[in-house]
């Protein structure tokens, strides 16, 4: 015998029925295949370097900005942007003949550019001897091992990176390039490298339908900074260019040169490929507060990245909110923060 429901019963069921339904919607959404599209099969993994996401930033970003994209570059192979410079130095070498067929390559480097180079180099068969430090995060020098790279370690002060162990590195690959007559990318001097990021400039410019009023971006080899922003002036030259450099070595705005702990940036002197003419502001941010929007941004926003990608953000937010709402403000979320897991930035959060 079926018994006849009152209303509060019926008003249940109804509330039941409508969520079910919802519910329903929401994992046909997400289940749904007929959307999708096969990608291209690649011929090898250096075909999978570029074309990376933009991602709005919704949840760090004050009210009163613009709106801040980063160029999502963990999706790169490695997980880093380096993944462009290093195929672009590496495949301009082998056009020219400067790198024969299975040629040595050496090179120094706080990690990210030696696994992209390491990457690189497994793919095409060159060996590779790199020059890094105990400064930098030990999951980069096991990548570069992994990837079949020799490494030669040099001895930080105190685990910070700073001017003498830039130069100190440096010599070394002098000396191992000498040693071997292999060829040295050299990447503070290597312009090969610009051509790697003018194509993602272009992406960005393609990305915003050309709505780009402002590039951020954290100063190492000043080769992605040079090459992204000349891209997007070559667009329109009204593109406003901010340059982001570690607060205890702002160099770059006429500081002195000191440690600090933002891995890949930061040489601690005045790089070659910096062209301070072609730059309108540069915002200073020390090592803490990199770390700290790192960590916010990795669990505000779930783009899980490096310290020198929270640098970043902090310095577009300031842009954004010099230019006011209705902007559009670009930075970049330069690796992943897979790379380091076991340094300061994700081990000792209090610091």
């Amino acid at each position: 015998m079926v018994q006849s429901l009152d209303y509060a019963d019926a008003a249940l069921v109804r509330s039941v029925a409508i969520d079910a339904i919802a519910t329903t919607k929401e994992v046909t959404a997400v289940t749904d295949r007929s959307h999708i599209t096969a990608g291209p099969v690649a011929s090898s993994v250096l075909d999978c370097i570029g074309n990376t996401p933009l991602v709005e930033l919704r949840h760090v970003v004050p009210p009163d900005c613009g709106r801040i994209f980063v160029k999502f570059e963990a999706a790169n192979p490695t997980g880093s942007m380096k993944d462009r410079m290093a195929l672009a130095m590496i495949t301009a070498a082998e056009l020219d003949g400067r790198l024969p067929a299975g040629g040595t390559v050496v090179e120094y480097t706080g990690g990210s550019t030696g696994v992209s180079l390491a990457q690189v180099c497994a793919a095409k068969g060159h060996p590779l001897r790199i020059v890094t430090s105990d400064a930098y995060s030990v999951e980069k020098r096991r990548h570069m091992e992994s990837l079949g790279a020799e490494l030669t370690l040099v001895e930080s002060n105190g685990g910070a990176t700073d001017a003498a162990l830039t130069h100190a590195m440096i010599d070394a690959a002098a000396e191992i390039a000498a040693e071997t007559n292999g060829y040295w990318t050299d990447q503070l001097r290597n312009v090969d490298q610009l051509n790697g990021y003018r194509v993602m400039g272009d992406e960005i410019w393609a990305q915003t339908d050309g709505e780009v009023d402002a590039f951020v971006q954290s100063v190492g080899t000043a080769g992605s900074i040079m090459g992204i922003s000349g891209a997007l002036r070559a667009h329109a030259s009204a593109v406003r260019v901010v340059a982001v450099e570690p607060e205890e070595s702002a160099v770059l705005s006429g500081g002195s040169s000191g440690s600090h702990y933002i891995e890949g940036v930061g040489a601690g002197f005045v790089v070659p490929l910096w062209d301070g003419a072609l730059v309108n502001d540069i915002v200073t941010v020390s090592s803490s507060d990199a770390m700290a929007m790192s960590r916010r941004v990795a669990k505000e926003e779930a783009v899980f990245a490096g310290t020198s990608t929270g640098a970043n953000v902090l310095a577009a937010i300031e842009t954004a909110r010099q230019l006011g709402p209705g902007s559009t403000v670009v930075t970049v979320a330069c690796d992943s923060g897979t790379k380091y897991l076991s340094t300061r930035l994700f081990q000792n959060e209090e610091q």
